[in-house]
């Protein structure tokens, strides 16, 4: 049976973050991600490696996602340095805070076949993976699973780009429901065999196109998924990404514990 750490997106302001990681430990919750959407917001060493100890003293496994805005196969070289500028700087700010994974969206076709967008985004996490080896930093890039159909990121894609460039994964199960129309649960077990699973979940409004927006979790979602990771024998992190995530972190927690 897998054992799974329950826990929301967003940690809050610096200000906050210790806080609101002791009140996640009391609801039960054992992860967060932090929420870089617009730009790495801890800015101070000293702030992240006080935020990263109270998380360590607490249990909760940190991870962060790295700003929406970012894209390694872009057509302008720029717009693909300033990506990985932005990566890097949230793998910086992941080593002082000890969060091991940073998630990020890998990027988008730009009018190329899957194949020639692989090649350019590989080439990218290469260029990252040096970096942080010769940093130092004790992270792990994690190209993300995405919802759209147009945007590079399908279970098959963030596959390869583990097993050629050797990086970690996000598996985002509600972005399979939305690009696929169906959880796909062999085929994520097939593409994914490694011990450890760091995955995004909530609930999704989808349409032709794939992922227009996140909701709050159904209960009967929660359990066809927890159904399927339960069974797998698997150390997973899932990170609920709803518009209420905390709550609905403690309710998966909460039907898990009943299963």
């Amino acid at each position: 049976m897998s054992k799974i750490k329950f826990g929301p997106t967003g940690l809050g302001s610096v200000k906050d973050a210790v806080s609101n990681l002791e009140m996640f430990h009391d609801m039960g919750l054992e992860a967060c991600e932090i929420a870089f959407t617009y730009g790495a917001y801890i800015k101070n060493k000293e702030d992240g490696l006080k935020i990263g100890k109270a998380a360590k003293k607490l249990g909760i496994f940190l991870s962060i996602h790295a700003p929406y805005y970012v894209n390694l196969n872009s057509k302008e070289d720029e717009k693909i340095e300033a990506s990985k500028k932005r990566i890097l700087k949230c793998c910086e700010v992941g080593n002082w805070l000890g969060a091991k994974r940073v998630v990020f969206h890998p990027g988008f076709y730009s009018g190329m076949e899957s194949e020639e967008a692989a090649i350019k985004i590989r080439e990218g996490i290469f260029e990252m993976k040096k970096v942080i080896e010769d940093k130092g930093w004790d992270v792990e890039l994690c190209p993300e699973v995405m919802g759209k159909k147009n945007v590079f990121g399908s279970i098959d894609e963030v596959a390869d780009l583990v097993n050629v460039t050797g990086c970690g994964f996000c598996i985002d199960i509600a972005h399979v429901l939305a690009r696929y129309g169906k959880y796909e649960f062999e085929k994520i077990k097939d593409a994914f065999p490694q011990d450890e699973w760091h995955c995004h979940f909530s609930g999704i409004i989808y349409g032709d196109k794939g992922e227009k927006k996140h909701k709050v979790t159904e209960v009967d979602e929660w359990k066809k998924v927890l159904d399927f990771l339960k069974k797998l024998d698997k150390d997973v992190v899932i990170i609920c990404e709803s518009p209420d995530p905390v709550a609905d972190s403690v309710v998966g927690k909460r039907i898990f514990s009943e299963m």
